[in-house]
């Protein structure tokens, strides 16, 4: 009878380190987006499926591990993530408007 039970918690850890792989890939997939480019809003949509991918890994690794204190750094990642997003959007809507008030000014506009 316990075998059964062995046996899926085997098939399970196959499957969570399956998937960790594959988010590990796709890691690196955004990662590339995020240094290439080409416009600064592909950037910043990267930089936040960068930081869900990092949330579900450690999700996965809290049932993993049967670990409890990784989902409470998991939400308090999640809080993080979001912020660093909303302070990025500022930072290029800031710098997007500043640069289009300069041109502008610059072609004679009022």
């Amino acid at each position: 009878m316990y075998s059964g039970i062995a046996a899926l918690n085997q098939a399970y850890h196959g499957l969570f380190v399956v998937l960790l792989v594959i988010l590990a890939v796709l890691f690196f997939a955004c990662l590339i987006r995020a240094v290439a480019g080409p416009r600064m809003a592909d950037r910043i949509v990267a930089i936040n499926m960068m930081g869900t991918m990092v949330m579900v890994a450690i999700a996965i690794l809290a049932v993993m591990l049967k670990e409890g204190y990784l989902a409470d750094i998991c939400l308090i990642y999640a809080m993080i993530s979001f912020l660093a997003v909303i302070i990025l959007t500022k930072v290029y809507m800031g710098v997007y408007f500043e640069r289009d008030d300069g041109e502008g000014d610059a072609h004679g506009g009022d």
